[in-house]
């Protein structure tokens, strides 16, 4: 309550005679022991953080006096007098405050009467101490492990000359504290700091500040570690050798507040991955509906505060079951009236074969046939007529119903004599290893 009574009157004399300070006329070299001498009042020295005054008893009565000077030195200093410091010009002010000063600093003052010819003695020199800084909050805690996020809470300031409050932030690798907000109000006690790192260190500390802008100490330093990142997953695996969808699997979360997994996908293992879901599960089913297919996963884990695992170093690929092998064609001959299509087939995953007809009689009179579900490597064309032109293609069937690509064409042109037919030998053809052999060139076996 004293320092509240003490701040108030130097306030008073700040409304009070701030007007009357000048900095002329500059003093006097004659002396003139005739002239009143200033004394203090009881109590004439009142002293704040940042400010002095000093009350003295009036020296109007003698019309010769104009004003007041006043000398001005820092205790601790290595000037040996008080040196001339500022101007009262009427013989009527009876206080002076002074607020160029620092908190918890000792001043000699002197002060002279002066007419317009001399100036008197001095006075008695008067030492002032400021106060020193106002002490922060007593106390300051912080709420740890928040999500990219730390609360700050302290009790009030019990000074009612508070008004605000700064708070400052360093993080291990600053050097020096930022300013990181004002808050305002004494009786605010909260502050969340937001856009945080995770898993990252930051300190804090608060200072007061009054009315009059004095700044206090600061407050003893707090340490908030934000919350880390949920674990990530480790052991995903993707199939293979599934017909049209490639199914993901990993391990169950070991997070405390799990919430649920993102699965995400690329075309390549540098590409672009994009969420594709999200689930509580530890599998998914890519449900894809193409022959060998190929994406790159990630899975993330993500907690009840919305953070998310790191996913950015661990890729796993999947495919989808690849077409089996086209078989090859390896003979064409007529067999009588029939015409016998010979072919191999190196894939242990085919299990049945498609031949493919088309009939050819012109330009503009095609059709095609099929014949499916063919378990051996030959077929025989019952249904073939004379002045024909004929191509046949032969397709693979795995257990999955997946069909292979086409084998190579051939073509087989019958004469009008179907008993005069002559076969052709059927170029052989040099297959490659590869998931898929695409047709060649067409090639034809013709009558002679």
């Amino acid at each position: 309550m004293k320092l509240w009574n003490l701040t108030t009157f130097l306030t008073v004399l700040i409304l009070t005679f701030s007007g009357c300070v000048g900095t002329s006329p500059k003093p006097k070299a004659v002396v003139d022991n005739t002239l009143p001498i200033i004394t203090l009042t009881k109590n004439g020295t009142f002293a704040d953080m940042k400010a002095v005054g000093f009350e003295w008893n009036s020296v109007k009565d003698d019309p010769r006096v104009e004003g007041v000077y006043i000398y001005k030195k820092v205790v601790d200093s290595k000037e040996k007098s008080n040196a001339f410091y500022d101007t009262l010009e009427n013989r009527f002010v009876t206080h002076y405050l002074d607020e160029n000063v620092e908190p918890d600093t000792a001043y000699s003052y002197v002060f002279k009467t002066f007419s317009k010819e001399s100036e008197s003695v001095p006075s008695l020199e008067i030492v002032v101490k400021t106060l020193p800084v106002l002490d922060s909050v007593s106390w300051i805690h912080v709420i740890q492990e928040m999500p990219r996020s730390a609360k700050i809470i302290w009790r009030p300031h019990v000074n009612q000359i508070v008004q605000n409050y700064i708070l400052e932030r360093k993080t291990l690798a600053d050097e020096k504290w930022k300013e990181l907000a004002l808050i305002k109000g004494r009786l605010n006690a909260e502050y969340i700091d937001s856009d945080l790192k995770d898993s990252h260190v930051y300190k804090y500390r608060i200072r007061a500040v009054t009315y009059n802008d004095i700044v206090s100490k600061p407050s003893k330093e707090i340490k908030v570690l934000t919350k880390a990142l949920p674990i990530s997953i480790e052991n995903i695996v993707a199939s293979s050798d599934l017909a049209k969808k490639i199914i993901l699997t990993w391990e169950p979360s070991k997070a405390v507040d799990f919430s649920h997994f993102k699965v995400y996908r690329a075309s390549s293992i540098d590409g672009n991955y994009k969420l594709i879901t999200t689930t509580k599960a530890t599998e998914f089913i890519d449900d894809i509906q193409e022959d060998g297919k190929d994406y790159f996963y990630r899975v993330s884990v993500v907690d009840t505060d919305n953070l998310e695992s790191r996913h950015d170093e661990k890729s796993v690929h999947g495919k989808t079951l690849a077409k089996p092998l086209a078989p090859s064609l390896v003979a064409v001959q007529m067999q009588g009236k029939n015409l016998k299509i010979e072919w191999k087939s190196t894939d242990p995953r085919a299990k049945s074969f498609i031949v493919e007809k088309t009939i050819k009689k012109s330009w503009i009179d095609s059709k095609i046939e099929e014949f499916v579900d063919i378990k051996g490597q030959s077929f025989i064309d019952t249904k073939v007529e004379p002045k024909t032109t004929y191509y046949y293609k032969v397709y693979s069937v795995d257990a999955f119903s997946i069909k292979s690509e086409a084998s190579m064409q051939v073509q087989y042109t019958t004469k009008a004599n179907q008993g005069e037919v002559i076969q052709r030998e059927i170029p052989k053809v040099i297959e490659k290893e590869q998931d898929t052999i695409r047709p060649m060139d067409d090639f034809s076996v013709s009558d002679l």
